[in-house]
C-alpha cells in the first residue's frame, strides 16, 4: 500500500478543484482500486476521504517539430484518482515538493 499514490496532479483545474470543492487529483498505480486508494490517502495525508473517482487516461501519440526534424513518440497511459475530502479538512500538496 506504500506505493499506490505515485504523485499529485498539479494543474490549474486541479488547483481550482482543491480550493473550491475540496477535491484532489493523484496519479495512482493502474492496478489500484478505490478502497486501496482511499486507505492510502487517509494514511499518507491524515484526512478523511468521502469519495474516490478513478479514470484511466489513454495513451496519446505526440509529435514535435525541432531543429533536427520531426520527432514522434507517445505518452503513456496512466490512472488518475479524484479524491473528495471531508468538509473542513485539506491536503497540503505543496509542502512535499
Amino acid at each position: 500500500m506504500e506505493n499506490i499514490l505515485i504523485r499529485p496532479i498539479i494543474t490549474e483545474k486541479a488547483s481550482a478543484d482543491a480550493e473550491e470543492q475540496n477535491r484532489y487529483s493523484f496519479v495512482v498505480r493502474r492496478d489500484a482500486n478505490k478502497v486501496e486508494i482511499k486507505k492510502a490517502v487517509e494514511a499518507f495525508y491524515g484526512v478523511n476521504v468521502e469519495a474516490v473517482r478513478t479514470q484511466v487516461v489513454p495513451a496519446r501519440r505526440m509529435s514535435r517539430y525541432t531543429k533536427a526534424g520531426m520527432i514522434e513518440g507517445s505518452k503513456s497511459a496512466y490512472k488518475k484518482a479524484i479524491v473528495d475530502v471531508r468538509e473542513g479538512e485539506m491536503i497540503d500538496i505543496y509542502s512535499n515538493i
